[in-house]
């Protein structure tokens, strides 16, 4: 669990992570050994989980006996999947860190959005919705490890 407590934004107690797949956690259908060994230690006092309509049909492989959840979808009903988990999780604890158009709808729901703007590009949209912009994946974990950084960007 990650506890901040932000001033002029509101107090944030973070239980769950919804990441998107492709252009988030993965390039091409592919998870970076840093970035596994990354979700590895986050899954020791975080619930993570990926959201993915699993594109290049390797989520399974590449995910198998970490013990983080996937939620694999259609990919024609991606927004409502991905706004329905978040919902499920319990919006109010549960952050989401997406870059595409059917990360919009989960961004408004959870208590922390983050837009990463990686090698695959970002929604202009979904930039405008989510509470903080990025670069990279590895921005968001150097956010949770240094929460301070959260706090800089969202206090009012």
């Amino acid at each position: 669990m990650i506890k901040m407590s932000i001033p002029g934004f509101k107090d944030i107690c973070i239980k769950n992570i919804v990441f998107d797949y492709n252009g988030t956690l993965a390039e091409d259908g592919k998870v970076s050994d840093r970035t596994m060994e990354i979700l590895l230690l986050l899954n020791e006092h975080l619930n993570i989980y990926v959201a993915t309509a699993d594109t290049y049909g390797n989520v399974a492989s590449e995910f198998a006996g970490t013990g983080i959840e996937i939620r694999k979808f259609p990919s024609d009903r991606a927004s409502h999947f991905k706004k329905e988990t978040v919902i499920s999780l319990g919006s109010n604890e549960t952050m989401c860190v997406g870059n595409g158009v059917n990360d919009i709808e989960m961004s408004k729901e959870c208590i922390l959005s983050i837009a990463i703007i990686g090698p695959e590009g970002c929604s202009g949209k979904l930039i405008s919705n989510c509470h903080i912009v990025v670069k990279s994946i590895d921005d968001v974990f150097d956010m949770l490890n240094k929460t301070d950084r959260i706090k800089a960007t969202l206090r009012g």
